[in-house]
């Protein structure tokens, strides 16, 4: 078995998680969440960025703005909705869940 393969699929699994935390203290641009998640050792780059964020806002759960770049073209900035706050606190207490179910079965060793 690879563990390679498993610790990508349990971070790919918290990613979204990840990005909704990112984005509750406050509205960002993409590459500010780029690097907050690259910080917290989530590797990300913007090809799994964008479709992940475009996905989120089809839900429902993010919404944008556009903002003059004095540098270039306009720059999109996304922040949580209402039923994104919501969303997150679901969230949250299922990663308490789960992380209490792992403590347990990882003191259940002999």
């Amino acid at each position: 078995m690879n563990v390679e393969n498993t610790k990508k699929q349990m971070r790919k699994g918290v990613l979204e998680f990840c990005i909704l935390s990112t984005l509750s203290v406050g509205e960002a641009y993409p590459s500010d969440i780029i690097e907050k998640l690259k910080a917290a050792k989530l590797i990300v780059v913007e090809g799994t960025l964008y479709p992940l964020l475009t996905r989120l806002k089809n839900t429902g759960l993010l919404t944008y703005r556009w903002e003059e770049s004095k540098s270039g073209p306009p720059r999109k900035y996304y922040k949580l909705t209402g039923l994104g706050e919501k969303f997150l606190t679901e969230l949250d207490a299922t990663w308490n869940d789960l992380q209490k179910a792992v403590n347990v079965t990882r003191k259940q060793k002999k």
